[in-house]
């Protein structure tokens, strides 16, 4: 290792105390130490675990792009010594999956409990690749989608398993953290029935399918072009006849909402999002990472939530 690596990861790990609303994982601070792959699942642990435990997240920086972030010596640390990991699984966040090196650590894997919401206590699986599944009947195959912190049935499922992990680390406080679980479901089953159907009738468009759990639960029509979304997730050109496709969309007003992911911003969402403004099309601000300025996973998902049903109401 160079000096200038070496001064790096230390300062790395000073700076950990610094970042976002979570602590850094102490061993004597007699918390629970748990390390998360970003701020939302963290602070999913954290609604749960409350005081009984200490979360770091690595990712929490609301103008970073998650899916070109790259691990540092810090983390490897952090995970090695923490007695809870969660992360999103489902090719989300590969890079924390290579960060667990011990089968005895305890681990959450969001993505597979997607599927799995009627035993949502049960040990998660290892991370795997997506099943392909056939698309539906808009053309668009969702069943791949990882981005499942917007399903508010897995964040639900990924509670509970928190829960019981935590519960199995510090039985004395399995009441309490069971207790937490059930009050943040309650909010959760709010925040269900505040979305349920409120997009029936409505078209929208989205510049990346981040929020796609949320949007079918109101029952609105994604008529985002299959390619424009492909070609916008892989980072590569959109090819003509997509870009065509959603302008018109967006310029003709043949949508009721545009859905824009601000951390992962380029050149086309930009212009796409300006259309709409100017066509008077509404636009709803999705993010991957939590905000500044939230107080956890309820309020920031109530925001955006709030903001889409405004929308969809406009």
């Amino acid at each position: 290792m160079t000096l200038r690596n070496a001064l790096v990861g230390a300062l790395a790990v000073v700076s950990l105390a610094a970042c976002g609303t979570t602590n850094t994982p102490s061993a004597d601070s007699g918390k629970i130490q748990v390390v998360a792959s970003t701020n939302v699942w963290g602070s999913v642990v954290k609604a749960v675990g409350g005081d009984a435990v200490d979360v770091k997240a690595l990712l929490d920086d609301p103008s970073a792009d998650p899916h070109s972030y790259e691990s540092k010596p810090a983390d490897a640390a952090l995970v090695k010594d923490a007695k809870l990991v969660v992360f999103n699984g489902g090719g989300y966040d590969d890079f924390f999956a290579k960060l667990i090196t011990s089968d005895a650590t305890k681990k959450v894997e969001a993505f597979p409990l997607r599927d799995n919401h009627a035993e949502p206590t049960s040990p998660a699986p290892t991370s795997e690749a997506p099943k392909s599944e056939a698309p539906d009947a808009d053309g668009h195959d969702h069943s791949e989608n990882e981005h499942v912190w917007y399903d508010l049935h897995t964040v639900r499922a990924v509670a509970e398993a928190a829960a019981n992990e935590l519960g199995a680390i510090a039985p004395d406080k399995k009441t309490t953290f069971e207790k937490n679980t059930a009050d943040f479901s309650a909010k959760l089953e709010e925040l269900e029935k505040k979305v349920d159907g409120i997009g029936k009738g409505k078209k929208v468009a989205a510049t990346e399918p981040i929020a796609h759990y949320l949007l079918d639960e109101t029952g609105a029509d994604d008529v985002t072009p299959e390619a424009f979304s492909k070609a916008i997730e892989e980072e590569s050109d959109v090819p003509a006849a997509a870009l065509a496709e959603m302008n018109q969309l967006v310029d003709g007003k043949q949508i009721n909402v545009l859905v824009n992911n601000t951390q992962t911003e380029n050149q086309v969402t930009k212009q796409l999002v300006e259309k709409a403004k100017a066509a008077g099309v509404p636009v709803v601000e999705v993010t991957e990472t939590l905000p500044a300025g939230v107080t956890g996973y309820l309020d920031w998902m109530t925001k955006q939530v709030d903001a889409l049903s405004q929308a969809l109401k406009a």
